[in-house]
């Protein structure tokens, strides 16, 4: 025997999970070398796409407090990523992509590409397509979001 396991007692949600713990920290990894991280750069996603969202909007959207949401954004602003537009407890966000905020997600989405490729190297595009369709499919409710996440930008 090889050590594998049979195909069929595998578990779909373990490898799912086990997957995307190891993938997370590749990415991780490789977003570091941006000043990023992927929680940066939900956030940062989540800033580009509408600006109008309250810490706690954006807290909901990262299954994370208004507290951690707002350490996160500070971080942002640090790095020059996003600024405030509105200041003042009450009001929503009111956060703006700067261009380095663009440039850094430009660069994100280059490296979850390029992660991408290694990743799915052995396996044709119409398999590719496949793929993700079978995954979009198969994690149509959980992929949605639960009352604690809902998607991030993920690339």
């Amino acid at each position: 025997m090889n050590g594998e396991a049979p195909e069929s007692a595998l578990s779909t949600v373990m490898l799912l999970i086990t997957g995307g713990r190891r993938l997370q920290e590749r990415l991780d990894e490789r977003l570091a070398s941006l000043g990023l991280s992927l929680r940066l750069l939900g956030a940062l996603g989540h800033v580009a796409r509408d600006s109008e969202l309250s810490y706690s909007d954006l807290a909901r959207r990262a299954g994370v407090t208004s507290q951690s949401m707002r350490a996160t954004v500070l971080l942002l602003e640090e790095l020059g990523a996003v600024r405030r537009t509105l200041p003042g407890q009450g009001h929503r966000a009111r956060l703006e992509l700067t261009d380095h905020g663009s440039s850094l997600l430009s660069d994100a989405r280059t490296v979850a590409a390029e992660l991408d490729a290694e990743v799915l190297a052995g396996l044709t595009a119409e398999s590719r397509r496949a793929l993700n369709h079978a995954l979009l499919h198969a994690l149509g409710p959980v992929g949605a979001g639960s009352s604690r996440t809902a998607p991030g930008p993920r690339g």
